[in-house]
């Protein structure tokens, strides 16, 4: 039988465990608040202030902006093919568009661009991030940093001033890239959608359009909607968040992002799960 102080180990670790968890989400929410603050702050929209945010949404939306499309093209018509083939087949047509409407743009499409923007742009930003703030706080004298030097110690909540020149621009930036990879991606998929069921005519437009409203009625578009404004929020600010909080000198690089990774993926399966309970209860 296991003695009292051996045992002690683990009931400090049952109880320090939810409280860690829930510290960390709580930190994820302080960052989300303060970041929508300064967004919502005119000051923070000046001259140099637009300059960073512009330059941070064109690092992560333009270099993969073509090739993402034309690679969800050439994968969205596949599918789409394939489904009104099926459809054909067993006489099903009339839900073949339906149906890639449905798979396609409400489901993998807004699923696939977020995670794709996670790894391209929100996941090495902030592993980058990380790595600069401890080199600048290896080479920063301890005194210069109890002084408040604007250098941001590992660990330790950020001042206002290091979130809005670090950290805003990174998460607008993400989220931006995010909303546009999943209209754009939409946009192409419905307009391939047409093309392959109706031809290059006009006279199919009137009933797509219906079918494509009977699909897309009030509460699948602000479920939509709000699917991909959480998507974005996800991939944009949990990594920050891991790269802030829990870069101490006890937790290495790779489990940094990893407890990153972990997060952004245990939020992105909750949304689709309340998504699909919203979409088809």
């Amino acid at each position: 039988m296991a003695s009292l102080p051996s045992l002690r180990p683990l009931a400090d670790d049952a109880v320090r465990g939810p409280a860690r968890w829930l510290a960390s989400w709580g930190r994820l929410v302080v960052l989300a608040a303060m970041i929508l603050v300064l967004v919502l702050t005119p000051s923070t929209w000046r001259r140099e202030g637009r300059r960073q945010v512009a330059r941070h949404i064109y690092a992560s939306t333009a270099p993969s902006l073509l090739w993402f499309t034309l690679l969800v093209a050439l994968v969205s018509l596949i599918i789409i093919r394939i489904v009104v083939a099926t459809a054909l087949n067993y006489g099903l047509s009339q839900y073949a568009l339906e149906a890639v409407i449905r798979v396609l743009v409400l489901e993998l499409l807004p699923l696939s661009a977020p995670v794709f923007v996670a790894l391209r742009y929100s996941i090495p930003m902030a592993d980058g991030l990380y790595a600069r703030r401890q080199q600048q706080a290896r080479q920063v004298s301890a005194d210069a940093r109890a002084a408040g030097d604007g250098v941001l110690e590992p660990g330790t909540a950020p001042a206002l001033q290091s979130v809005a020149t670090e950290f805003m621009p990174r998460a607008v930036a993400g989220v931006f890239a995010c909303v546009m990879l999943v209209a754009i991606s939409c946009v192409a998929t419905l307009m391939l959608a047409y093309f392959t069921v109706y031809g290059f005519v006009l006279s199919g437009l009137p009933e797509y359009t219906r079918r494509v409203g009977q699909v897309f009625n009030a509460s699948v578009s602000l479920i939509f909607t709000l699917k991909t404004i959480f998507f974005s929020l996800a991939v944009s600010l949990i990594p920050l968040t891991s790269s802030l909080y829990d870069a101490s000198t006890r937790m290495s690089r790779s489990r940094v992002e990893l407890h990153g990774i972990v997060r952004m993926f245990a939020v992105i399966l909750l949304v689709e799960v309340a998504s699909l309970v919203g979409n088809y209860s």
